[in-house]
């Protein structure tokens, strides 16, 4: 039996896109599964709840797009694109909750960006833009975008802006400048904001990259405060300080960070 050939002149099929799908909330990642699953041009070739398995999957799958949550715990969409490295994150789609800052520079830099909850026709929208891009786009114009995006989010850190946390299901936003002190409990981390407390899934770690180092002092393994919230400074046993901060607030230093202190205290002197 002869194997039935292409038609002479015939352009081979394209590969399909392999496309991974990021976001915290099955319930999001799911609908976007659903988006594409009509797509003939798509595979989804994985999906994954937080940023570090989705810095190990792209590095390993290198995928042709990216649907980026951005307000995620421990790594964000931001941080996932700054680990990975511009020059090696393929095309991406941010998609967030709404974010006036973030759509600006998505559009500034002529990223694309899906606004939850996703529409359909947007997202038809967005994916075809995408695809244009993929088959337009020179890969270091790409990586020059993303460069410049996360440049330009590191200034509008260093502004008294306001962060994105995501409490119970709803995003909030608290202004850089009204958090005293920030501590870590478990697998989640406690924003002390005035007489409120909101308590945040994620690291301190995590949290800490994205404030602005100038402005929060990270005194213990546990516990990061606000440099304007320091009121007094004594000293400890074996070393250590005790940092009281304006509202009467102790943060004992822990030896890992000690030096920080001590920097701090040189400057301020």
């Amino acid at each position: 039996m002869t194997a039935a050939r292409e038609p002479e002149g015939a352009t081979p099929a394209a590969p399909a896109l392999r496309v991974l799908i990021v976001d915290d909330e099955p319930l999001a990642r799911g609908h976007l599964k659903k988006l594409l699953a009509g797509d003939p041009d798509v595979e989804v070739a994985g999906e994954y709840g937080n940023g570090r398995d989705a810095v190990a999957a792209i590095r390993e799958l290198a995928p042709d797009l990216v649907f980026l949550d951005i307000q995620m715990p421990e790594l964000d969409g931001f941080e996932v694109v700054r680990q990975v490295g511009p020059a090696r994150m393929p095309a991406v789609v941010f998609v967030t909750a709404y974010d006036e800052y973030a759509l600006r520079a998505f559009e500034v830099y002529a990223l694309a960006y899906l606004l939850k909850p996703v529409d359909r026709a947007r997202f038809a929208e967005v994916l075809e833009r995408a695809k244009t891009q993929l088959r337009r786009a020179a890969p270091s114009e790409l990586e020059s975008r993303l460069s410049a995006l996360l440049d330009h989010g590191a200034a509008h850190a260093r502004a008294d802006e306001r962060l994105a946390i995501k409490v119970d299901g709803r995003i909030l936003f608290v202004r850089i400048g009204d958090i005293d002190w920030v501590e870590a409990e478990d697998n989640h981390v406690r924003l002390h904001v005035g007489a409120r407390t909101h308590v945040v899934r994620g690291t301190l770690t995590a949290l800490e990259r994205r404030l602005p180092q100038a402005r929060f002092l990270r005194a213990h393994r546990s516990a990061m405060v606000n440099v304007e919230r320091i009121a007094e400074v004594q000293p400890w046993f074996g070393g250590d300080y005790v940092l009281i901060l304006s509202d009467g607030t102790r943060v004992t230093s822990g030896r890992t960070y000690r030096e920080r202190v001590q920097e701090f205290l040189r400057r301020s002197l």
